[in-house]
């Protein structure tokens, strides 16, 4: 067995010991912190040197989707999902914005063997859930499993299937048996919130959430507001912040309101040339969410008339774009590509990213060699960034002989759709994890899972290359590299869904607002927030 240390990602893949930096990582232990320590470029607000982080005050987060308890494990791109998983729950681990090396939260270090087999984890001894309750390894091993119950639709439950084993004979210790070498291990154990097996029912009925975050639950108005209240017995100190709530605010519009006028401190979700005007007018700055990218995709069920034939798919990724609706619709906050992996990834790959750049004419004849394409349905978010992306995909497609047909879909309708692998056509939306560990893209992911996609698409190449690509405990060796090639082959060959750009996540911030911290699944953290008001 070999000890890991999260350094270089090679060196945490081969195993080498993590051990917790101690007392430097036990974050913010006073509530009046130095705010030196604090300052990160282009997150705090202004203060004058050597002034101390104030306390106190409720920071007003606007975002355009409600809490879904039932998708909770999901992870899906709802930033009022991640903002209580990311701050009334805690991970084991955690990543920073720049890179694949897991640093220490619930678990202090590990040691994972040789083979990749056995994880061993040493855990915190002095953290307590909300409600009173000892953390300990029997909390793990629920989490862990609860991944695994079909009911929940997590992502990660491939993932989390491969652990076979539990030791929690230890309370501030476990042991996991994997029953293959799982390349993504982390990625699940930076993901998955710590569960309380007590209280779990109570969390899919959205009643109920019993973390150790930073922040406790106090109230959800559905469609309305959620609100959560600082954690004073928090176990890295108790955050600065007295609160944090969350306003559903749908309308594009009201939410540029809310925030100008001052009802809101942030604001998730604004379309890129009102997030430029506000920024542009003061009292305000845009945080691009580096290391947590997403991607505007075209799904396509492949399932489904025309589009069982490659080659409309071949005719729509040449009919797209790409360039227009980055330039466009997100400012050039992103960049077009025919694969979905950012340029950080190790799966990224210079010499095929844009492999189907627009090209009308030879869209055009594919579909003359097809013939007659009826009209396609086309499911698109109902808000404006959504409905432009759809609109300007309409135009592109009629341009080449292709009819679609729009239809406006809430947010819930959306997940529920691409859950069930049940699109009657086209679909276009974002998703994430392709800036994770490469294999998580391929075993997790609704619509790319190799098992089962939300394309409906089913290929034995597919899940080999798949697997492969899984099994690969260094993400940055030559077996990894060449496994991700396959895979990128796959998905330019097969086209199950059309990659439009990797997109930068923008989020608008009022100056009054210091700290703001996100995940790098696009979660919005404030463990570290604070206000220069209160």
């Amino acid at each position: 067995m070999s000890s890991r240390f999260p350094t270089s990602t090679a060196r945490r893949r081969r195993g080498v010991l993590v051990t917790a930096v101690v007392a430097a990582l036990v974050v913010l232990a006073s509530g009046c912190t130095s705010a030196v320590g604090l300052q990160r470029s282009g997150t705090a607000a202004e203060l004058q040197p050597g002034q101390d982080v104030p306390t106190g005050g409720t920071a007003r987060i606007g975002v355009g989707a409600d809490l879904i308890p039932a998708t909770f494990l999901s992870l899906g791109n709802n930033p009022t999902n991640g903002g209580v998983s990311a701050n009334v729950f805690d991970t084991l681990v955690q990543y920073p914005h720049d890179s694949l090396d897991p640093e220490p939260r619930l678990a202090t270090s590990w040691q994972l063997s040789d083979d990749g087999r056995r994880l061993e984890l040493a855990l915190r001894d002095d953290v307590r859930f909300h409600n009173g309750k000892e953390f300990t390894s029997r909390d793990v091993e629920f989490t862990l499993r609860t991944y695994t119950d079909p009911s929940w639709n997590a992502q990660f439950r491939r993932t989390a299937a491969t652990i076979t084993g539990f030791d929690t004979s230890d309370p501030h210790r476990i042991v996991l048996t994997l029953s293959q070498p799982t390349g993504n291990i982390f990625d699940l154990l930076a993901v998955a919130p710590i569960l309380d097996g007590d209280t779990v029912d109570g969390l899919k009925e959205g009643r109920v959430f019993n973390g150790t975050g930073p922040f406790t639950f106090v109230s959800w108005q559905p469609k309305v507001a959620l609100s959560l209240a600082r954690n004073a017995d928090y176990w890295g100190g108790p955050p600065h912040l007295d609160g944090v709530t969350f306003a559903v605010v749908s309308d594009d519009q009201a939410l540029v309101t809310k925030l100008r006028t001052g009802q809101i401190d942030a604001a998730y979700g604004l379309p890129s040339l009102d997030a430029e005007l506000a920024v542009s007018r003061g009292g305000f700055r845009s945080h691009v969410l580096e290391g947590a990218e997403s991607d505007q995709y075209i799904g396509i069920n492949v399932s489904a008339p025309p589009l069982n034939d490659v080659r409309v798919r071949q005719a729509i990724a040449y009919a797209i774009d790409r360039d227009r609706i980055l330039t466009d619709v997100y400012r050039g906050k992103g960049y077009a590509s025919s694969l979905p992996w950012p340029r950080t990834s190790p799966a990224y790959d210079d010499q095929t990213a844009n492999t189907y750049g627009r090209d009308v004419d030879r869209a055009r004849a594919l579909v003359a060699e097809i013939g007659d394409v009826p009209a396609i349905p086309l499911n698109y978010p109902a808000d404006r960034t959504s409905r432009i992306i759809a609109e300007i995909i309409q135009a592109n497609l009629r341009d080449v002989g292709i009819d679609v047909d729009l239809i406006p879909t809430d947010t819930a309708q959306m997940t529920s759709l691409l859950v069930a692998g049940q699109f009657p056509g086209l679909w276009v939306t974002q998703h994430g994890f392709a800036q994770m560990t490469p294999s998580t893209l391929a075993v997790a992911a609704f619509p790319f899972n190799a098992v089962k996609n939300a394309s409906n698409f089913l290929d034995p190449d597919y899940q080999a290359h798949a697997v492969a690509a899984w099994q690969q405990q260094d993400p940055t060796s030559p077996e990894a590299i060449a496994a991700y090639r396959e895979l990128n082959a796959d998905l330019l060959d097969s086209l199950f869904l059309v990659e439009i750009g990797v997109v930068q996540t923008e989020v608008v911030v009022s100056t009054n607002l210091g700290g703001f911290d996100w995940s790098r699944t696009n979660d919005p953290r404030f463990d570290s927030t604070y206000l220069l008001r209160t």
